[in-house]
């Protein structure tokens, strides 16, 4: 498939972004069994500002160094997670593939072991994602939610010493480090939309890397892109001074694709959600769309007003 001796692959030293590039390594090995591949982790600003609240990071703080090592010739290709990445990539580099999918779902874990409606009135939750803190308080407005940084297992962790007394996090990470048995509730789609891209990784390499990028096809998944790109696309549209939480997920089946979308205040005391089937063949215009739609629903009072 390809005649490179060596491929260079770059990935956070997190476990969780070990263990994602490890999934694509292992299929990428297989497929081009001649070739080694070696993997550099490295520490981005996003690891290094343990104390800055995440909500006040940029989105892509978290991938930005690594796309520097990949123009500058550093490394060939980079497995993220795909919801790390920035709706316009920079010029010069591409997503090759996106691998099929993992569970899209926000989970709860609780020292209970019970769902968010039967937590205990001010129980406390650690989470600094402002998408999932609007969320939270729409449906449980008395309980008390409060920044949490560091890895996966951190967070867990925190539970267990009663530093708090649940976390939310993203279902695909705890799948991917083997701990789902921690989990208390899977947080369904309709009333705790996803972030953009949860659960899918994105390999992104250099556009003029012709023959690494027919390599990364055997990673790829096209529903997964497909649904992605739609997703990444809506967000596109809100541009980098949308300071409310908004976000959409899509999913490809036999009628076409159903995408579901949300635009909140970051107090959850004002949501707006809608559901579509959409027919589109391009995910650039459906996400459009999608955008679209959203705004007219009511949505655009929440997203510029505040």
């Amino acid at each position: 498939m390809t005649n490179r001796d060596l491929v260079i692959v770059g990935s956070r030293s997190s476990p969780l972004s070990i263990a994602q590039t490890g999934e694509v390594v292992s299929v990428l090995q297989k497929s081009c069994p001649k070739t080694e591949f070696r993997t550099v982790y490295m520490t981005t600003m996003g690891d290094r500002k343990k104390d800055t609240p995440l909500d006040s990071l940029e989105r892509g703080i978290f991938a930005k160094e690594i796309e520097i090592a990949l123009l500058d010739g550093i490394i060939d290709i980079a497995v993220h997670s795909a919801k790390d990445l920035t709706s316009e990539l920079p010029e010069g580099l591409v997503v090759g593939a996106m691998p099929t999918r993992s569970d899209p779902r926000d989970v709860l874990v609780n020292r209970w072991g019970v769902c968010l409606e039967e937590l205990p009135k001010d129980a406390t939750l650690g989470t600094s994602s402002p998408r999932r803190v609007a969320q939270i308080k729409a449906i449980r407005p008395d309980i008390n939610v409060v920044p949490i940084r560091g890895n996966v297992g951190t967070r867990l962790d925190k539970v267990k010493v009663g530093t708090y007394d649940g976390v939310v996090l993203a279902a695909a990470g705890l799948l991917r480090i083997g701990r789902q048995k921690e989990v208390s509730e899977f947080l369904p789609i309709d009333i705790f939309t996803p972030d953009v891209g949860q659960g899918a990784l994105a390999v992104q390499t250099r556009s003029d890397e012709v023959q690494i990028l027919k390599m990364l096809e055997a990673v790829n998944d096209s529903a997964t892109s497909f649904e992605v790109g739609l997703e990444r696309s809506f967000l596109s549209q809100f541009g980098s001074g949308c300071n409310v939480p908004v976000s959409a997920y899509a999913k490809i089946d036999s009628d076409g694709v159903g995408v579901s979308a949300m635009a909140a205040t970051p107090d959850g005391t004002c949501i707006s959600r809608i559901s579509l089937r959409l027919n589109e063949n391009n995910f650039v215009d459906a996400g459009r769309v999608v955008a679209s739609k959203l705004l007219h629903s009511g949505a655009d009072k929440i997203i510029y007003d505040n």
